[in-house]
């Protein structure tokens, strides 16, 4: 499957993240590792990509040298994980991922708002992420929130 990059610049003022009633957005931890890869791999799933298994999946995660547990971003519904924005070091969105129920009720833009947040107080310049080639509606979104091709 190809790939567009997409830059979303830093260099503006941004807009604050406004999150649905009832959602909140919550610190990584490591104990909420399974229900983010449930998550991922509903997402993925649906898209008709995968995710792997747990294990290897979390491994590789963690021991990522751009992981950093404090850009993962989780929003839950009363208890129940309903949004995550993994993003790595380098200023990148790794994975960004809502439940089905949730889609289209603003979880998505108020991660990524959020995700814009955190890095520009990391004096990140820029927000980079890929798009399968033909995802007109998630191209559709990331342009809507000043994403560009890269």
């Amino acid at each position: 499957m190809d790939h567009v990059r997409l830059r979303r610049l830093l260099d503006e003022p941004l807009a604050s993240p406004v999150w649905p009633l009832s959602i909140s957005l919550r610190d990584f931890t490591p104990g909420q590792a399974g229900a983010v890869h449930a998550l991922l791999a509903l997402a993925y799933e649906e898209g008709g990509g995968s995710v792997p298994a747990f294990a290897p999946w979390w491994e590789t995660l963690s021991a990522d040298s751009e992981y950093d547990p404090a850009l993962c971003f989780t929003a839950y519904d009363s208890g129940m994980l309903v949004g995550v924005a993994q993003c790595w070091t380098s200023g990148y969105v790794k994975d960004l991922a809502v439940h089905p129920s949730w889609r289209r009720r603003g979880v998505a833009t108020a991660l990524l708002l959020h995700s814009f947040h955190v890095f520009a107080q990391r004096r990140a310049p820029r927000v980079d992420l890929k798009v399968e080639t033909g995802n007109d509606g998630a191209m559709t979104f990331y342009k809507s929130l000043g994403f560009i091709s890269a």
